[in-house]
């Protein structure tokens, strides 16, 4: 359904430009030694990944935006709706900020590539 699209690239972690292979070389996202392991090219159109040296350092940028957003909805979720104190809410954003910290890895990288590549259907798999 949305294939084609950057938010199928960004929510599922597959090559920008076909979109038919993963980017990463592991599934596992709670694997710290697995977790920012990526392809060197894409096995089916051979998109390079890393445009250029430290291309992803970018990434830390939208993992800052992610985690403030994270952040806030945390809090808004526990002040207003179970009305908790704020020692609470402090250790729940803290929480949930580490236990969130290998999907924002990977989610802010998905992002950041997609921000410089564009789908192209004529390299798709068939």
């Amino acid at each position: 359904m949305l294939k084609g699209t950057k938010l199928y690239s960004i929510f599922t972690g597959t090559c920008p430009v076909c979109q038919s292979e993963s980017m990463y070389v592991s599934s596992n996202l709670y694997n710290p030694s697995e977790t920012q392991k990526m392809h060197e090219r894409c096995g089916n159109c051979g998109t390079k990944y890393k445009i250029e040296p430290s291309f992803f350092y970018g990434a830390m940028y939208v993992s800052y935006g992610l985690g403030v957003a994270m952040g806030i909805a945390t809090y808004i979720i526990a002040a207003f709706l179970f009305n908790l104190d704020r020692l609470t809410i402090f250790f729940l954003i803290m929480g949930v900020i580490v236990f969130s910290l290998p999907v924002v890895i990977r989610l802010s990288r998905n992002i950041w590539i997609n921000m410089f590549m564009d789908y192209d259907p004529a390299k798709a798999r068939k």
